[in-house]
């Protein structure tokens, strides 16, 4: 499929004005991210411990934070996660100086001490274990007279059901009545020798603070070769003007998505450093294929100036630039848009990154090209020998 194949668009007349706009886009990230709010790291990077809590009924964030602060942990960073109906939220705090464990500990015996009465047996919290032992000694459907083996294999199977169904807290004893694979008097038992707890785990992650600082520079230092490894390649490829060039391209694309990135808030974790090195391959994608058009038409028009080359070259890839980056944008807009929350930021990166790169490629890449052509290259020292003549 191909379409804009006879375009004569001077894309070149108005880079003054577009280098400025990107110069402007880079100081109001450059100031968001230093001055303002900056980057909203994960447990990845400022380690720390994050827990995933399921609600069972609805419990502001507000009266969250009061109960941990009662408990010693009034610096807790508490967010809604999902979808509002799921009453779900996310809980970190900072590192705990001298303990590896973390605050999880302490955080689910400040949410139970606050939300639960007694200490009855929690069908909302307790794991697979803990239920199939209180089945199997419970015994309510009368197996253990017979093989006992058998009689574990069959209150573990039937604890598996229950919890499967449990995604990720039961808000009614009722709901029990819906779960397959239980026996009548299994439901019975449950009902009464249990409760539902207010609250469940979903899950809990810990990071030491070296371990934070050393993914921390691990990262930095990914994104650092990954550019440096770029404008080698292109300066061996092509020349180093073109390196150049596309350097000053990808890092423009990688600083106004990180800008905007810390302006949305999204957590800066380890899959967010993967989007920001995908990014840079796909920018440098698409500025090397325009790149390579320009050296094929160069060695086709010797004496032709650089930027009418380029003019020519962009519009003759104007039709594989707007299929590719189309085409790839649709996908990345579905990963962003119904993909959930846990991979929202991954695809946001991906999302803005490949708008700002099929720009940067036309209006940032070849601009910085040709200024470097002018002012630093051998050829641009004849072009200024020969006005001044």
């Amino acid at each position: 499929m191909r379409f804009l194949t006879e375009t004569n668009i001077n894309f070149m007349k108005y880079r003054g004005f577009f280098v400025w706009f990107s110069l402007a886009l880079l100081a109001v990230s450059g100031v968001e991210l230093i001055a303002f709010k900056g980057l909203n790291l994960g447990i990845d990077f400022a380690g720390g411990t994050q827990m995933t809590v399921a609600l069972r009924d609805e419990v502001s964030t507000d009266e969250l934070r009061r109960q941990l602060a009662d408990a010693g942990l009034g610096d807790a960073v508490i967010q809604t996660y999902g979808l509002p109906e799921d009453r779900t939220v996310l809980i970190k705090t900072p590192v705990v100086a001298g303990s590896e464990e973390g605050s999880a500990v302490v955080i689910t015996r400040a949410l139970g001490t606050a939300l639960n009465n007694g200490d009855a047996f929690d069908l909302n919290q307790r794991g697979t274990q803990a239920v199939a032992e209180l089945l199997f000694e419970k015994d309510p459907d009368g197996l253990r007279g017979g093989d006992e083996a058998e009689a574990r294999l069959h209150y573990e199977e039937t604890t598996a059901a229950l919890l499967d169904a449990r995604q990720p807290v039961f808000r009614s004893m009722d709901e029990l009545d819906a779960v397959s694979g239980l026996s009548d008097a299994t439901r019975n038992l449950l009902k009464q020798e249990t409760v539902l707890g207010a609250f469940n785990v979903v899950g809990a992650e810990n990071v030491g603070p070296q371990i934070g600082e050393e993914l921390k520079q691990k990262g930095i230092w990914a994104v650092a070769l990954s550019l440096i490894g770029m404008l080698i390649y292109i300066w061996y490829r092509f020349e180093l003007r073109f390196g150049v060039g596309a350097l000053v391209a990808v890092f423009h694309d990688f600083l106004i998505t990180l800008g905007l990135f810390g302006l949305i808030n999204y957590e800066f974790n380890l899959p967010t450093i993967a989007a920001f090195l995908t990014l840079v391959g796909y920018s440098v994608n698409d500025t090397v294929v325009i790149f390579d058009r320009v050296r094929e038409n160069m060695r086709r028009h010797r004496r032709k100036p650089l930027v009418d080359v380029m003019n020519d070259s962009l519009n003759q890839t104007l039709s594989r630039t707007v299929l590719t980056s189309g085409t790839t944008l649709l996908v990345v807009a579905c990963l962003f848009f119904l993909g959930g929350e846990v991979i929202r930021g991954f695809a946001f990166v991906l999302l803005i990154g490949i708008v700002i790169g099929t720009y940067s490629s036309v209006y940032v890449a070849s601009p910085v090209t040709l200024l470097w052509e002018k002012y630093f290259s051998t050829e641009g020292d004849q072009v200024r020998k020969a006005g001044k003549a």
